[in-house]
């Protein structure tokens, strides 16, 4: 049967579907909007199935407050191209505003979320990548709670968001705040907040390379002792090319072989772990510092080299941070 072009248009409007792929969907369906809807989703879930194990390392990230309640929300995608689209954009927008409004507390109910045009959330994602060819996945969905509330969408390019909460109203510091997470990407607010699990993995980590540097250092010592040059011989590809350059005989390159072994074995023999261990205990210090958002280095200040917490303070002596979030597509 003929399609109108009224027709495709509609359909078009209501599904957001290239013209050709329209027309081809009505023209399947015998003119029928529903049947002609749900060719479009069998499209999309046909294209999700060929491509469920592509890399979905592109995207639109968005953030937004609302009464109380803020979320971050994630759409990947695989290329830019497609990310950076109008229609793409719109529609994790759509899902956010949906998802702040009912108060969503998990990806999984914002997938199950009906937007305006009568769609679940995941359909709607699986119609968009039936449009694309592209495989597309709600993700990185993360929410906060109660008054003052601020969120920032890093330098509008919809790839990075934060939000930052405190126990006061200030947005001006808020806003600072939310630059200082997406700058300077904290794991925790307070060492007390640090997953153990990973102050576990940071201990082994320290302990692990302190020994390494003991045993180095050790080595070291015992190169310049038998008057080698420990910066010619520090790896064997370096041994091989200072020999071709003349810098090193072989006897020379025999000798420092062997005391290399010879040294590592007794710099690992003699190593003391309580000094290990006090290192190690210096080193995670040193990474909470880092890495937890109060003993951060205040970023937008005035140079005076105050943790965030000091800078905090200077602010409103009564303004204490609650809690943030911060969800990024850059691998880190």
């Amino acid at each position: 049967m003929a399609i109108s072009i009224d027709d495709i248009k509609k359909l078009r409007a209501m599904t957001g579907a290239g013209l050709a792929d329209v027309k081809k969907a009505l023209t399947e369906a015998e003119g029928d909007f529903d049947r002609a809807k749900e060719l479009l989703r069998e499209r999309g879930l046909a294209i999700a199935a060929k491509r469920s194990d592509r890399e979905t390392s592109n995207g639109c990230v968005l953030t937004k407050v609302e009464n109380g309640f803020a979320a971050i929300l994630a759409l990947k995608c695989e290329t830019d191209f497609v990310a950076n689209g109008a229609d793409f954009i719109a529609l994790t927008k759509n899902i956010l505003d949906a998802a702040v409004a009912n108060k969503c507390k998990s990806i999984d109910e914002v997938k199950e979320l009906v937007l305006a045009d009568g769609q679940k959330a995941q359909d709607a994602v699986t119609q968009r990548s039936g449009i694309t060819g592209e495989k597309m996945e709600l993700d990185g969905y993360q929410i906060l709670e109660g008054a003052n509330i601020e969120a920032y969408d890093h330098m509008g390019k919809h790839t990075l968001c934060t939000m930052v909460q405190t126990n006061k109203e200030n947005a001006e510091v808020g806003h600072k705040l939310a630059m200082q997470v997406a700058a300077m990407k904290p794991v925790a607010l307070n060492a007390e907040q640090v997953d153990q699990k990973i102050l576990d993995e940071e201990y082994k980590t320290a302990v692990e390379k302190t020994k390494l540097e003991q045993v180095e250092k050790y080595v070291e010592m015992k190169l310049k002792k038998a008057g080698i040059n420990p910066n010619l011989v520090d790896s064997e590809d370096h041994i091989e090319s200072n020999m071709a350059k003349g810098w090193l005989t072989q006897e020379q390159a025999d000798e420092a072989r062997k005391l290399i072994e010879t040294s590592k074995a007794e710099g690992e023999a003699q190593l003391k772990m309580p000094m290990i261990e006090n290192i190690a205990k210096g080193r995670v210090n040193k990474f909470l510092k880092e890495n937890c958002l109060v003993d951060q280095e205040f970023q937008f200040g005035d140079g005076d080299k105050a943790t965030v917490a000091q800078w905090v303070k200077a602010q409103d002596k009564e303004l204490d941070i609650v809690a943030f979030r911060r969800f990024t597509l850059a691998a880190e």
